[in-house]
C-alpha cells in the first residue's frame, strides 16, 4: 500500500524544485511573466501540501481552512498563468468565482462542514483545471503536439480531483475533523507528482518556443516603424507564386535626401514613421507591409484585382501627403512615388513582381514624382492630386 506521507512530500519536493528552476529562468529571461506567474502557483500549492502533510498528523479547524485556500489560490494563480501566456483577456472570469467559492468554503469550514469545504474546494481545482485545458485546446497557436500534451495532463489531473470531490460526496462525508484519506486522495497524489513534474517540464518547452518566436518576429522586425523588414518579406513571400489577384506596391518617399539634409536626421526617422503610420491605417487582411531599408517600403497586397490594388496604392499617397510633420524650420509636408508590379495567371515569383514595381516606380520618378504608377501602364504616369510641397 502506497504511503500517503510519503506522497505528499514527494509532491512538496517536486514542486520546490519546479519553483525554484522557474524562478531562475525568469531572472534571466524577465520578460517571460509566464514563467514567473508558474513559479508562484507552484510556491503556493507546495504551502498547500506541506500545511496538508501537518493537516494529517494534527488537525486543526483553522489549518483546514488555511489549507483549502491556499489549493484553490494555487491552481488560481496557474490558471491566470495559462491565460497570461495564451494572451486570454478577463482575468475577473477566473477570479472572482474562485474568490466566491473560497468564501464559501471558509464559511462551511468555520460552522464544522469540512468535508463540505473539501468537496467545494476539488470541485474548484477541477473547473480551473478544465478550463487550463481548454484553453491551450482552443487558444493555443504554437506547436500543437505540446499544447495537447498540456491539455491532455490538465485534464487528468482535473479527474483526479473530481474524484475525490465524488468520493465524499457519494460516501456523505459532510464532516471530517481529519484530513480525507481514500484511494482517491492516494490516486490524485500519485498523479498530482506526475503532472507537475510533466507540466514543469512543458512549461520549459513552451518559454523555449515564445522565446525562438519572439527572436524571430524581432529578426524580422524593423525597430523605427514596426514594420516588418525585408527578411520578412522574403520568409513569407520568397517561394510563393503570385497569381492574378496579387500584386506589389514598390513605395519610394520623394526628395528625402534633402529631408534629411535640410531638417536632420530625426526629422527624417518621424518623416518615415508617419508613412508607416498610413500604410497601417489602410491595412487589412491580405495587406502586408514591409519597410526594404532607407526610404523604401513595399506593400503586398493579396485577393485584389489590379483596379482596387492601384486605387489603395493611391489613397495610401494621398492621405501620406496630408501628414505633416512639426520641425524648427516650420511644418514639413512630404510625398511618395509608387510602382506596382501584379501576378499572373500561370504565376509568378517574388523577384519578377518586385523587378516590374521598381520599373514602374522609376517611371513614376521621371513623371515627377507623388503619383503611383501601374507596371501595365508603363507609358501612362497618372499624378494623385498634390495639395502640398514636396519635401
Amino acid at each position: 500500500m502506497l504511503d500517503f506521507s510519503s506522497l505528499l512530500l514527494a509532491a512538496a519536493l517536486s514542486g520546490t524544485c519546479l519553483s525554484v528552476t522557474m524562478f531562475a529562468i525568469w531572472l534571466t529571461a524577465p520578460k517571460a511573466g509566464f514563467v514567473l506567474t508558474v513559479a508562484c502557483g507552484i510556491l503556493v500549492l507546495v504551502a498547500h501540501v506541506i500545511l496538508f502533510w501537518r493537516y494529517t498528523k494534527d488537525p486543526d479547524p483553522l489549518l483546514c481552512q488555511i489549507v483549502l485556500v491556499l489549493l484553490s489560490l494555487g491552481f488560481l494563480i496557474m490558471c491566470l498563468s495559462a491565460m497570461q501566456y495564451l494572451g486570454v483577456p478577463g482575468y475577473r472570469r477566473a477570479v472572482a468565482p474562485t474568490l466566491a467559492a473560497m468564501a464559501i468554503c471558509a464559511a462551511v469550514t468555520f460552522i464544522g462542514l469540512d468535508g463540505v469545504g473539501f468537496i467545494i474546494t476539488y470541485t474548484t481545482v477541477t473547473a480551473l483545471l478544465s478550463a487550463i485545458g481548454a484553453m491551450f485546446w482552443i487558444n493555443g497557436s504554437h506547436d500543437r503536439r505540446i499544447l495537447l500534451v498540456v491539455s491532455f495532463l490538465s485534464g487528468t489531473c482535473a479527474v483526479s480531483f473530481a474524484l475525490c470531490g465524488m468520493v465524499l460526496l457519494a460516501r456523505g462525508q459532510w464532516t471530517l475533523a481529519v484530513a480525507p484519506d481514500n484511494w482517491a486522495e492516494r490516486l490524485n497524489s500519485v498523479v498530482a507528482v506526475a503532472c507537475m513534474t510533466a507540466l514543469g517540464a512543458l512549461t520549459l518547452s513552451l518559454h523555449h518556443l515564445q522565446a525562438q518566436i519572439e527572436l524571430k518576429a524581432e529578426t524580422m522586425t524593423d525597430p523605427l516603424t514596426g514594420l516588418m523588414n525585408r527578411r520578412g518579406l522574403m520568409s513569407l513571400y520568397g517561394e510563393k507564386r503570385f497569381g492574378p489577384f496579387m500584386s506589389v506596391v514598390m513605395f519610394d518617399l520623394d526628395h528625402f535626401k534633402r529631408t534629411n539634409d535640410v531638417y536632420g536626421h530625426p526629422v527624417g526617422d518621424q518623416v518615415l514613421c508617419r508613412f508607416a503610420a498610413v500604410i497601417k491605417k489602410y491595412a487589412r487582411t491580405g495587406v502586408d507591409a514591409f519597410r526594404l531599408g532607407g526610404e523604401e517600403f513595399a506593400v503586398v497586397m493579396s485577393r485584389m484585382t489590379d483596379e482596387r490594388a492601384y486605387d489603395l496604392a493611391s489613397k495610401i499617397g494621398v492621405a501620406f501627403g496630408t501628414e505633416i510633420v512639426a520641425t524648427p524650420l516650420g511644418p514639413l509636408r512630404s510625398t511618395v512615388s509608387g510602382g506596382i508590379g501584379f501576378g499572373e495567371v500561370n504565376g509568378r515569383s517574388l523577384d519578377e513582381v518586385l523587378t516590374e514595381a521598381d520599373i514602374a516606380l522609376y517611371v513614376a520618378k521621371r513623371a515627377g514624382r507623388n503619383c503611383v504608377i501601374s507596371g501595365k501602364k508603363t507609358s501612362k504616369a497618372e499624378p494623385v492630386e498634390p495639395a502640398l510641397r514636396s519635401a
